[in-house]
């Protein structure tokens, strides 16, 4: 998106809210555990209010998005790049360890999302993970067009497989994963988010995780 543009939709669809980073607590701490070493290199696609990304422990921390007031949100120790998901030329072939994403893709169009695929590839380590957050058509088709800026429709089955077609090799799929929204009514409370995440069912939930990995030096 321009940037004026950008700025418009933070104010009308996507503004800052404490509660919000309290839930992301929760969110990071269950995906650092399993996918996110102390000692990595992490970068955040489209990090908006660096919600995630402040939240993890790492070697690097990196947020990257069209935001011009990313940087005011950055905890320190996370640098912030102001730039387009489809030019990583700030990063180096094979240089990150995880590379995350939420609620990204949807905005793009298909050629813009190709390119970023390409990119994440390039600059993931040999093993390293792709971890995304999605909107999931197949539970929340009937209110996913309330948002003006989404170009593009996933589910658990269309997503993998377009990682698959790109290079990618899938490590796991959670076709609901997290609550469509934070606007809705829904108390948000840490305690409850903790126990939610580790529901081996979780109801209202519209959101997938996907986690891709770049294949081993051996299968590229």
């Amino acid at each position: 998106m321009q940037a004026d543009y950008q700025n418009s939709y933070f104010q009308s669809r996507f503004q800052p809210h404490e509660e919000r980073d309290r839930i992301w607590n929760e969110i990071a701490a269950y995906l650092q555990a399993r996918y996110i070493p102390t000692d990595a290199h992490v970068l955040d696609l489209g990090a908006g209010y660096c919600s995630f990304i402040n939240q993890i422990v790492a070697t690097k921390r990196f947020a990257l998005d069209l935001f011009p007031r990313l940087g005011d949100y950055a905890a320190p120790g996370v640098e912030s790049i102001i730039s387009t998901c489809t030019d990583l030329s700030r990063f180096n072939s094979a240089s990150l360890d995880v590379v995350f994403s939420s609620n990204l893709l949807e905005h793009l169009t298909r050629d813009n999302i190709d390119q970023t695929m390409n990119e994440v590839l390039r600059v993931l380590r040999p093993g390293g993970y792709f971890l995304m957050i999605q909107p999931n058509f197949r539970f929340c088709s009937r209110e996913y067009f309330d948002d003006y800026t989404h170009l593009q429709v996933f589910t658990h089955v269309s997503l993998p497989d377009w990682l698959m077609s790109r290079g990618f090799k899938i490590h796991r799929v959670e076709p609901r994963f997290i609550p469509f929204s934070f606007k809705s009514r829904l108390p948000k409370w840490p305690i409850l988010a903790r126990i939610y995440l580790r529901l081996p069912w979780r109801p209202l939930a519209k959101q997938m995780l996907v986690v891709a990995q770049r294949p081993d030096r051996k299968n590229l």
